[in-house]
């Protein structure tokens, strides 16, 4: 098996209601017939006695289990099974007897889970009954819980039902990021996209195919109608979760053997799409937070630029820019020499694009290589040394103070950060812009950032770990995964450059302020918002661009991720209510810093939830100047 493969392999698990008697037998046949686990029950049904009687009024005489109440009984294959709890558990029963009894149950069963080390134990489905209770005795009991995992069995269907279920489940045990979902696919799918998109913010561990679900073939062999094939293979390119198949008590398939499910499941499987240049490079950093740059503040190392310079992409449009501007700017067969100068030039990736778009265009050169680095310039003067030789003249020198005895024709930067302006391009360029000619070019030309609210209890859960207020007030670059977009992205603010609203006060950057308020129709289901998703799309010259927005995003370009902003309290949002996003980017003498809050409508024109302004001040996140 492949690097790809190994790392994309799902685990496939056998779920049974009634193998009560020999377990251990039924887990051998199902590892025998390829499966990787099993899903059992942990305790016998008959075990549903009353554990308060009238003889017993004590709530904590829990009895301890005789050797017949168990169906596991022994941990030799306890990294083989599932421990699916009792059925007959009412948590939520207006009955206080029987509520009582359950949780009781409930406890002695994730004890006795726990006691065998079962790798994970998966509650009965949730219904509209039974949710309040279960979400307290869930959460409470999963803290201490340290090697099992607690999984909650959710029915899809064809409606938001289900989603709303979990969604009220998972609010009431405080998002907690030790419970998982274990969904359970229907017969039928929801037709509505969106609705099973939401899914894929959700922290689903595993995902439950019935064999009822499954078709025959024209062999007589059960493969999955098609669109459950392809959730189900989203579900797997996206998240890797265990699969678990169900026998059917009768023999629903001609051909079929206990063995046929999970063989296709495996095919499913072996048939993912091949990873793009993108998801190559982004493996391992799927929804892991990252801090964004402080350019101006900290040197890159020597890996940073090795791994920036690894995008094909970003370079092939740089250069194309560059070339396409000398084409524009200078007539075939001229002797003039265009003066180029790379600001921030790094190891010289850039200034090796310039020196091409010249050759090919055929056009006379000289280069500037500017870089403030004193590490990343040692790299530059053995290229100039070795390569470049006198096409290129060296700088060591902040663009921002650096007073050249002439002017450029072509300013040429990669200052660019994920929500275009946030590391700081407008105020470098600002401080380079000097250098231009009146007539000059610079590429970038442009950059915009977009927003939209975001859906990830993942990403939410990676920021609450910190448990602090700077994390939520702190926006990352993300490598989105376990994620759902509510809406389409919209634009909130353009740079331009050379730009023609500089002060002549060095001190004055109010010019680069800016404040949009952005409004998004949400769709006809009820989802939440965990966040803000930001991008950015870049004019390099006229038509040529590079882009991360998901509508426009650059083919297999790998050098940006997207920007998460947090909330900092999941806010729920109605069927076809309408969320407002503010932003605000401020800035003073010493620092750059945004701001940003939510408010959602309903679509009756009440007030939902209004978040507070995130960062007010820079109190939290900033870049230093």
């Amino acid at each position: 098996m492949g690097d790809q493969e190994a790392t994309r392999a799902c685990a496939i698990g056998l779920l049974t209601a009634d193998h009560y008697d020999n377990v251990e037998s039924f887990i051998e046949e199902a590892i025998d017939s390829g499966h990787d686990f099993v899903a059992t029950p942990i305790v016998h049904p008959r075990y549903s006695r009353v554990l308060k009687t009238k003889d017993n009024d004590s709530w904590r005489n829990v009895p301890v289990y005789e050797r017949d109440d168990l169906v596991v009984r022994k941990p030799s294959w306890s990294d083989a099974i599932v421990g699916t709890l009792s059925n007959w558990l009412e948590l939520d029963s207006s009955d206080a007897n029987t509520r009582i009894n359950s949780e009781l149950a409930l406890k002695q069963e994730l004890a006795w889970a726990c006691h065998l080390g079962l790798f994970a134990v998966m509650t009965p489905a949730l219904s509209e009954t039974s949710l309040s209770n279960l979400a307290r005795v869930v959460n409470h009991n999963v803290g201490s819980m340290s090697v099992t995992q607690m999984w909650v069995r959710v029915l899809l269907d064809g409606s938001n039902k289900a989603w709303k279920q979990w969604n009220k489940f998972h609010a009431l045990a405080e998002h907690n990021p030790k419970i998982y979902a274990a969904l359970q696919l229907p017969k039928e799918l929801p037709e509505d996209g969106l609705l099973l998109d939401t899914w894929f913010a959700e922290p689903i561990k595993t995902v439950i195919v019935p064999a009822d679900v499954f078709i025959s073939n024209n062999k007589g062999y059960p493969v999955l109608p098609k669109p459950h094939q392809a959730f189900l293979k989203k579900l797997m390119h996206r998240m890797q979760p265990q699969v678990i198949v169900t026998l059917p008590e009768t023999k629903l398939h001609a051909s079929a053997t206990p063995s046929s499910y999970q063989e296709y499941i495996q095919y499913l499987n072996r048939n993912l799409p091949e990873l793009n240049d993108v998801e190559r490079f982004a493996a391992g950093y799927h929804d892991y937070l990252q801090a964004p740059l402080q350019p101006l503040m900290d040197n890159l190392d020597n890996s940073m630029y090795e791994t920036f310079e690894r995008d094909p992409i970003k370079y092939q449009q740089y250069e194309k820019a560059v070339y396409h501007a000398l084409l524009d700017r200078v007539e075939h067969g001229s002797d003039y020499v265009s003066t180029i100068m790379v600001v921030g030039a790094g190891r010289g990736p850039l200034v090796n694009c310039c020196l091409r778009a010249a050759e090919k265009a055929e056009r006379k050169v000289h280069l500037y290589a500017l870089e403030k680095n004193p590490n990343a310039f040692v790299t530059l003067q053995n290229a100039k040394a070795d390569v470049w030789h006198d096409k290129v003249t060296l700088v060591f020198a902040d663009m921002r103070k650096w007073k050249p005895k002439t002017k450029c024709d072509i300013l040429v930067s990669e200052l660019l950060g994920s929500f275009g302006d946030n590391e700081l391009s407008p105020e470098c360029l600002d401080g380079a812009q000097k250098f231009l000619k009146e007539d000059g070019i610079s590429i970038p030309a442009s950059y915009t950032a977009y927003v939209t609210p975001l859906s990830s209890s993942k990403l939410y859960n990676e920021v609450a770990a910190y448990k602090d207020l700077v994390h939520f007030e702190t926006p990352y670059v993300v490598m989105f995964q376990q994620v759902c977009e509510l809406a389409p992205s919209k634009p909130v603010w353009t740079f331009e450059h050379p730009n023609k609203a500089i002060d002549d006060d060095p001190q004055n950057n109010l010019h680069n302020t800016r404040y949009s308020q952005a409004k998004f129709q949400l769709a006809d289901q009820d989802m939440i918002m965990h966040g803000v998703a930001g991008y950015f799309e870049s004019v390099l010259y006229k038509d040529v661009m590079i882009s991360i927005h998901p509508d426009t995003h650059s083919p297999d370009m790998f050098s940006w991720f997207p920007i998460f902003f947090p909330l900092r309290t999941p806010v729920q949002v109605p069927r076809g209510s309408t969320v407002t996003l503010d932003f605000w980017r401020a800035t003073d003498a010493k620092k750059v810093w945004y701001e940003w809050s939510a408010d959602v409508v309903s679509a009756d024109g009440s007030d939902v939830a209004i978040s507070p302004i995130h960062n007010s001040g820079g109190r939290s996140y900033w870049v230093g100047l």
